[in-house]
């Protein structure tokens, strides 16, 4: 149970699934439109995601390969719960923010010696 919360817990996986909610996506639109990560920890996303059955990849025989990535029916069951955790974030942001600020102007960083 824990390694199943540690991979749809994980920033990426949530970020991925809520981007394929709508639609289909090629490997590149999904590199462009999840921020921040890497070809390599997409890659790896990815495939944990198609493993744990939560994703399909279909690979088109043509040139350059087309690889598109869609949620299966087990993958669009967490959308609720992926949506609510987004829409939560939104609404908090910056009262998360604000507090992270009033926290670190009193707490300064200590150095180690």
């Amino acid at each position: 149970m824990l390694q199943i919360l540690g991979l749809i817990g994980n920033k990426w996986s949530i970020l991925i699934i809520g981007q394929l909610r709508d639609r289909t996506l090629r490997f590149g639109e999904l590199h462009r439109t999840v921020n921040g990560i890497s070809q390599r920890m997409l890659t790896l996303t990815l495939r944990q995601l198609e493993r744990d059955g939560l994703l399909t990849r279909t690979v088109h025989p043509s040139v350059p390969p087309r690889v598109d990535y869609t949620l299966t029916e087990l993958g669009a069951t967490l959308l609720d719960s992926v949506v609510a955790l987004g829409e939560w974030a939104t609404t908090h942001r910056h009262e998360i923010n604000n507090n992270r600020h009033r926290y670190d102007a009193t707490h300064p960083t200590q150095t180690p010696s």
